[in-house]
């Protein structure tokens, strides 16, 4: 019996596992990357973790109504390597976010930059 093949069939099988994670990550395609809108308004939350770091935005609609917006951003290496660290939003700043709109017309997107108060802009 030869158990070079069942040993290089379980090698391939093993690697193909280690990479699902990886496959397993979503597109974006639940965005519309040909619209960007920007929207000003106040931080709740700044949710600094993997796999995405996200930024939740108060904002007033054209009615006046106070709107939240989950604004999905990048991993926390990628968010680093861009200026943007744990205490760079607090809950009470005043941002302006650039985005890329959900396609579902629900209230999120995929950032394309963020303007402080400071008026420092992430991208």
């Amino acid at each position: 019996m030869n158990r070079i093949p069942t040993i290089s069939t379980a090698a391939i099988a093993m690697a193909v596992c280690a990479l699902a994670p990886v496959a397993a990550h979503h597109s974006h395609s639940m965005f519309d990357m040909t619209k960007e809108i920007s929207l000003t308004g106040t931080v709740t939350s700044f949710s600094y973790r993997n796999p995405h770091v996200f930024l939740h935005v108060d904002v007033k609609n054209e009615k006046g109504e106070v709107v939240s917006w989950a604004v999905e951003m990048s991993n926390i290496t990628n968010m680093q390597g861009r200026g943007v660290y744990l205490a760079t939003f607090k809950p009470g700043d005043t941002v302006t976010v650039k985005i890329n709109p959900l396609k579902d017309g629900r209230f999120g997107g995929n950032y394309t930059s963020v303007t402080a108060a400071d008026g420092k802009t992430y991208e």
